[in-house]
């Protein structure tokens, strides 16, 4: 099935670009058919990161669940309540292309799905 999200389209080729193999993984989940895209609800981060970390979801971040950790969350894209949640919890959310420019060799970054 052809891609026609060309936002997607462009993220993906910029991070095969890369040298890190960090960012090709990244590339390589958001390349997936949609229904096997990561869908990461707020308790999973809550569960599995460490306060201050930098997480990236390849996919959604949904607003189920509560966040108490102040944490900078990447992701291709986030629910309005998630958002909020992460803003409000101290956190950031942010794409997964300014983190690529934030941090072009990836150090730090834990990859949740």
């Amino acid at each position: 099935m052809k891609k026609d999200n060309q936002v997607l389209l462009s993220l993906i080729e910029s991070l095969m670009k890369s040298e890190k193999p960090l960012w090709k993984k990244v590339a390589g989940e958001l390349s997936r058919p949609k229904r096997q895209k990561a869908e990461v609800n707020l308790s999973k981060l809550e569960q599995y990161a460490s306060d201050d970390a930098t997480v990236l979801v390849p996919g959604k971040v949904l607003g189920a669940g509560a966040i108490s950790k102040k944490l900078t969350v990447a992701a291709f894209s986030f629910s309005g309540s998630a958002r909020k949640l992460i803003g409000a919890a101290g956190g950031k959310a942010v794409t997964i292309e300014s983190l690529h420019k934030a941090n072009p060799d990836g150090r730090g970054i834990v990859i949740l799905k």
